[in-house]
């Protein structure tokens, strides 16, 4: 896989950035933009999906292209530990915390430049009108989060599969996006399916809060760029027995740096 213009360690937002006239460069810069950046992006990603044209490489560019919308609007991003990332040889369980819709669009490009990836996903993502089409595209794991016992039969069952044909997962076990970490509520569905299909875990912790949840429609909350975005990947870990130990290490290690970042963490 050639990635398009890697990230190395990076403070500001950018994917392939490319350069843009004053006037565009004015126009894009204002907040209220970001919105119409990021659903041009979907149509045309829709388009292709439903044609049957939208492929892995296609999913990181359009992944680029929504990061550099949050650059466009002046998000600040610092993302670290992508050498953990560029240092895998094989399939692996991606685990985080779930703040806001933004990793959802940009780790993509994050992490699919390196390896082929998915996600597991609520199954109302794959019945949007427009984005569904890109999901499910993408093959992911689909789950219906309302009968948890399914879900979990389903995690365990179709993400060995996807593991085993070679592509990577990321899952958050939290039950619903939350803009603090409560360990009590982070559940081991990761750590349990890397070690059903003997692969490593690799922790990211995600402060994404600088694209908020909405009151009324999740997805589209208030955009405000001032808050930095802030994401870091550590190193994979193999997962041993069932992984009460690994699953420990990735609640701290999201934990101390959601901490370091201002973010409320509330004890077990």
């Amino acid at each position: 896989m050639t990635p398009m213009n890697p990230l190395s360690e990076t403070d500001g937002c950018r994917g392939g950035q490319t350069r843009k006239s004053f006037l565009a460069r004015m126009f894009l810069s204002h907040p209220a933009t970001f919105y119409p950046q990021v659903a041009c992006v979907i149509f045309r990603a829709s388009i292709m999906a439903r044609l049957g044209r939208y492929g892995h490489d296609d999913w990181v560019g359009s992944s680029a292209s929504v990061l550099r919308a949050c650059g466009n609007v002046g998000m600040r991003c610092e993302i670290t530990g992508l050498d953990n990332l560029r240092a895998l040889d094989g399939p692996v369980v991606i685990i985080g915390n779930h703040m806001s819709t933004l990793e959802t669009f940009v780790m993509p490009y994050l992490i699919g430049q390196f390896i082929p990836v998915t996600f597991v996903v609520k199954k109302s993502l794959i019945t949007y009108p427009v984005f569904g089409a890109v999901m499910r595209s993408r093959n992911p794991v689909v789950v219906g989060r309302e009968k948890p016992r399914e879900d979990l039969i389903t995690v365990m069952e179709e993400g060995v599969k996807r593991l085993e044909n070679g592509l990577s997962i990321v899952i958050f076990p939290q039950s619903t996006r939350s803009s603090a970490f409560k360990p009590s509520e982070f559940n081991s569905l990761g750590v349990k399916l890397a070690a059903r299909a003997g692969v490593p875990a690799v922790p990211v912790a995600l402060k994404t809060d600088a694209w908020g949840n909405g009151k009324h429609l999740r997805d589209f909350g208030p955009v405000d760029p001032a808050k930095p975005v802030r994401i870091a990947f550590g190193p994979a870990m193999p997962v041993s027995g069932r992984g009460a130990d690994e699953h420990a290490k990735i609640v701290e290690f999201i934990s101390s740096h959601l901490r370091q970042w201002g973010v409320p963490v509330t004890e077990r």
